[in-house]
């Protein structure tokens, strides 16, 4: 007779980024199934999801007062407010973010440890992408730690950061000299380790390039991709990481018609919630039973969101000068090339031809289904066909379960991984950071399109917003109608079967609660 373990308290602790929060959400369910408590820390944008989960929301804002009071709370942390602090108003989100982390990390500590006492935390998970503070804040506190890591491994990161800090107009060696030379920081370091035993620095991150300190706080790092998709480390990044226990899980895939967390509107007040879930569900159930295909369009929270560096105003900046396409005009084109190709045409003689496998089905006109994200003015100038159904969110996960002919996507890593498993082919018309990386990884596997975006000075923009376009309409035309995408997506969609997913992580943090994590890891082939 299985004995079940005592019950037993988990923090996570996530920031306001749907991708890094959503992957949590199956452990929670899973834990809570279980009999135990998981608490998360992070904002109120995620706290229909999380209640979902039967997981307890508890706010950031309101536990670390050090950090948010008489602050204005943005993004990560309080980061406007901070920079107007330390003298970096104007400056990118992404570049004051490396130099002041350390700096928000001692403010939200204090609130962070009396938290953890609070709920009494025998294990923490957390993001270590951007949740410097958790891992901290275990290792002082001596909780056991794990860190969720959702990109396709350790190096991922490395390619993802050299993309992030490229289009900011920034290297990775000018940061550490501007960390170097910020005095702020170093007095913060200083206090860091003289309060704390803390021995943080400011190559952190930087030399090796792409290491995570997070992940070498944290007793182990759970990784959600497999290992055979896993992104390859430097010499330098193995060596940093030497010893550590990366624990690789593939995709963690909800239940059915759970919640998930949204697109990024900074203001609580301004995130609007969605109705439309039921709705997209029985249109693609009616499409399936009718035998039309069904195209799911979706490019992620961030290029559709309010991220200064990334999002829907946003371009990209080389030599100082903004450059390219923002995502307002790459995701209106996309779109726009979707209803090129799969629209219900007025046409006479006008027929939709998709091969699936060994079929095909010809003359049948598509549901297009088209995740818009939080903007009012996302449609603003599109013309929307009578067969595409259009929405702030859509249950993803759900969609590609009940069957999707060709997914039209940013290419990031949850999303990347839920098609896969689901053996659904890509075009993946990629923003930024990992996501270039991917769209390289679906045309190498041979289960996708990627469609490059335009990097050319702002006088092309017109030029260039019409050329995307169709190539995207092109690379969707082709993955349609070319069956060999699909095959390799059930390809990879069996690999993947064998993954350890939600059942695996929660063993490990039940480990590390238990005080048995080397049994664990060792269970877990890691």
């Amino acid at each position: 007779m299985e004995v079940k373990s005592r019950c037993q308290s988990f923090a996570f602790i996530f920031p306001l980024a749907s991708g890094h929060i959503n992957p949590s959400l199956a452990i929670a369910r899973s834990l809570v199934r279980e009999g135990h408590e998981v608490h998360y820390l992070c904002r109120e944008q995620m706290r229909e999801a999380v209640e979902d989960t039967g997981a307890v929301y508890h706010s950031d804002i309101e536990a670390q007062p050090e950090l948010f009071v008489g602050r204005d709370p943005s993004m990560y942390g309080a980061l406007g407010s901070l920079q107007e602090e330390h003298g970096m108003k104007g400056e990118s989100l992404t570049r004051a973010t490396l130099k002041l982390r350390e700096v928000a990390v001692e403010l939200m500590l204090p609130g962070t440890l009396r938290w953890l006492q609070k709920i009494k935390a025998r294990a923490v998970l957390h993001c270590p992408m951007i949740n410097l503070e958790a891992a901290v804040a275990a290792k002082v506190a001596d909780i056991p730690c794990a860190a969720l890591l959702t990109v396709a491994g350790p190096g991922a990161f490395q390619f993802a950061w050299s993309n992030l800090l490229q289009s900011v107009n920034t290297t990775s060696e000018e940061v550490f000299q501007e960390r170097c030379r910020f005095q702020g920081l170093l007095d913060c370091l200083e206090r860091l380790k003289k309060t704390y035993g803390l021995n943080l620095a400011a190559e952190d991150g930087l030399k090796p390039f792409g290491v995570l300190r997070s992940c070498l706080l944290s007793t182990v790092t759970l990784v959600t991709t497999a290992e055979f998709l896993a992104d390859p480390m430097s010499s330098e990044l193995s060596e940093a990481y030497a010893g550590h226990d990366f624990v690789y899980l593939g995709p963690l895939l909800d239940k059915p018609g759970a919640k998930r967390a949204g697109g990024h509107k900074f203001d609580a007040s301004d995130h609007r919630g969605d109705q439309s879930d039921m709705t997209a569900l029985n249109l693609a159930r009616d499409a399936r039973a009718e035998g039309r295909p069904v195209v799911l369009v979706s490019l992620g929270t961030i290029i559709t969101g309010d991220h200064p560096d990334y999002g829907w105003d946003a371009r990209c900046i080389v030599d100082g000068h903004k450059v390219g396409i923002s995502g307002r005009e790459l995701c209106h084109a996309a779109w726009q090339a979707a209803f090129d190709v799969f629209g219900e045409s007025t046409q006479e003689g006008h027929s939709s031809l998709f091969c699936c496998g060994s079929s095909c089905s010809i003359g049948q006109q598509p549901l297009i289904l088209v995740a818009l994200g939080p903007q009012a003015d996302a449609l603003e100038g599109l013309e929307v066909p009578r067969n595409a159904f259009c929405a702030q969110t859509l249950p993803q996960v759900d969609l590609l379960r009940l069957g999707v002919d060709v997914f039209l996507t940013h290419g990031g890593q949850n999303s990347f991984m839920e098609a896969l498993s689901m053996g659904v082919p890509l075009v993946v018309c990629a923003g930024f950071g990992d996501q270039p990386v991917n769209a390289e990884k679906a045309e190498s596997l041979q289960i996708g399109l990627t469609v490059d975006r335009p990097m050319r000075p702002l006088e092309h923009a017109d030029a260039d917003v019409a050329a995307y376009r169709k190539a995207t309409a092109d690379a969707l035309a082709r993955v349609a109608k070319n069956p060999n995408f699909k095959e390799n997506a059930m390809k990879c969609a069996q690999a993947l079967g064998a993954s350890g997913g939600v059942s695996l992580a929660t063993r490990v943090l039940l480990g590390l609660a238990n005080s048995n994590l080397p049994r664990q890891v060792k269970l877990a082939g890691a």
